[in-house]
């Protein structure tokens, strides 16, 4: 007797960080909750992480940030850049893959729309093979660590789980790398005085707890390689990041600085971005090129904090003007580097 053969059925999903649904007070103040209460973020034990977050950071910081968001808003047409963006990228992976049996689903970590809903949605769909793609190239347990987490912890509830693959990231990969490079051919960098790469900054206890054990991120060489214990190091990484972009834009040493932005306080990563982009204006810069490889979407980070914030940092020290290159958003490179890392899962 004759069988039909049952084709394999994927289900992709593409996760980013998150954002309010509105910039009003209350959705910022729901998300800012959701998000620092987060252990891998603000790795506190329970009751001083509630404390600190839901008793000081949250009330005090949702009104400010609510206005920050507002501006966001603005620069993105009414809407978050990194929803649209993010969006931009499934429309456009769903046309990559519109003739297989492969389907592309959008989430997000921290609120809306969330992985609660988006996997039971997938659940539903009675996917052989679920394939999640955390859209952050440098791994850190506060962001793919986390999702990863997330994850799991829906999937195990599941009475039929299917084969699962989760990436842990992509800092490396030529379709990423070269998106950068693409939107770098938009500016003469002969025209800036100086360049910088600005990733999220992290707690150093973060980065040292991502290396073997009895072993601290400062006592390796993560600033000029990566080796066996370091290869799950965001410090590692971005360096690692800012290596591959520096030969492809044929950057000498003294032309640029690797820097790291939105710290809370003095224990994070170092050099911090606003220190920088202040001295570099003492020192008699006028124009900068800020690079911002650690988001692949524009967001509140990039657009605001060095788009807006850095530009005023800069001018008060004598500076004119901070260009910031656009994240790869939905170039085609990038588009090309998912596609690529999906069908390798495949």
């Amino acid at each position: 007797m004759k069988q039909n053969k049952m084709n394999m059925r994927t289900g992709v999903l593409i996760v980013q960080l998150g954002t309010p649904d509105s910039p009003k007070t209350n959705d910022v103040r729901r998300y800012l909750t959701e998000f620092l209460n987060d252990p891998r973020v603000i790795d506190l034990p329970w009751l001083g992480r509630k404390l600190l977050v839901n008793g000081v950071i949250v009330p005090f910081r949702s009104p400010k940030s609510a206005k920050i968001y507002r501006e966001l808003w603005d620069l993105g047409g009414g809407t978050s850049p990194l929803i649209s963006h993010t969006e931009n990228v499934v429309l456009k992976l769903k046309k990559r893959f519109n003739d297989e049996d492969i389907d592309v689903h959008l989430a997000m970590r921290y609120q809306n729309p969330s992985m609660y809903d988006v996997l039971e949605q997938m659940r539903m769909q009675s996917y052989d093979h679920i394939i999640i793609v955390p859209m952050y190239p440098q791994y850190a347990s506060a962001s793919s660590g986390s999702t990863a987490e997330l994850a799991m912890k829906i999937m195990q509830k599941w009475w039929a789980v299917p084969n699962l693959s989760i990436v842990g990231q992509f800092w490396n990969r030529n379709g990423f790398i070269d998106s950068i490079i693409e939107r770098a051919k938009e500016f003469d960098l002969a025209n800036y005085d100086h360049i910088l790469f600005s990733y999220h900054g992290l707690p150093i206890r973060h980065v040292d707890k991502a290396h073997p054990e009895g072993k601290l991120c400062s006592d390796g060489s993560c600033e000029i390689e990566i080796n066996e214990d370091s290869t799950m190091c965001y410090k590692a990484a971005c360096y690692g990041t800012t290596r591959l972009l520096v030969k492809k834009l044929d950057l000498k040493e003294g032309d640029y600085t690797v820097c790291f932005q939105s710290r809370l306080n003095k224990k994070w990563l170092t050099p911090f971005a606003d220190e920088v982009v202040q001295e570099l204006g003492v020192k008699g810069s006028k124009r900068l090129l800020v690079f911002s490889p650690a988001f692949v979407a524009d967001c509140l980070e990039t657009l605001v904090e060095i788009g807006g914030e850095y530009q005023e940092l800069f001018e008060e020290k004598g500076g004119n003007h901070v260009q910031l290159v656009p994240s790869s958003n939905d170039h085609s490179r990038f588009i090309d580097c998912l596609e690529e890392i999906i069908r390798e899962k495949l």
